[in-house]
């Protein structure tokens, strides 16, 4: 008997505990997978660029979402980690810098296949160069003639982020 009885309380405070347990379990929901996907870095797949009438344009192309974007213009621009220059042509740079962003997936594997480094001849827009990926940053710089006036925004379905450089009417 004392067997049996000793049995019984054993499997009744293991009922309890695993009712306690499973009552204060949050159920998940679609809002939580969407939080928990968003804290994965985006990925920067390309980089491409097209000019227009009256601006040149620049686009980064992302698979995820588009992170914080600061567009800065910069003297020179050098690449992240080596220090050593870009070696654009140019007489005045914009450093775009994306985070959280990577251009290589979890297992170290490049997913950039955009351009690292390319003179362009556009009427605005002269070189763009990718300068760094590195702990939760690319940078990408671009290179100009002239002082650029330009507008930054992002763009979706696929995300992108884009950077339009003003220039005299060409068509």
């Amino acid at each position: 008997m004392k067997i049996h009885r000793c049995f019984q309380i054993t499997v009744l405070a293991t009922c309890i505990i695993l009712a306690a347990g499973t009552s204060f379990a949050e159920p998940i929901s679609a809002t939580t997978l969407n939080a928990s996907a968003r804290t994965q870095s985006p990925l920067v797949i390309d980089a491409r660029w097209g000019g227009h009438c009256t601006y040149d344009r620049l686009v980064i192309d992302l698979e995820g979402y588009v992170p914080t974007v600061t567009v800065t213009p910069v003297t020179k621009l050098i690449y992240d980690g080596s220090g050593k220059r870009v070696p654009l042509r140019g007489e005045y740079f914009l450093e775009v810098r994306l985070r959280p962003a990577a251009g290589h997936n979890e297992a170290g594997q490049n997913v950039y296949r955009g351009p690292k480094l390319i003179q362009i001849y556009l009427p605005k827009l002269k070189g763009m160069a990718m300068i760094g990926d590195f702990e939760g940053y690319v940078t990408f710089g671009a290179a100009f003639d002239t002082k650029p006036s330009y507008k930054a925004f992002t763009l979706h379905g696929p995300e992108r982020f884009a950077l339009d450089i003003a220039h005299p009417k060409v068509c």
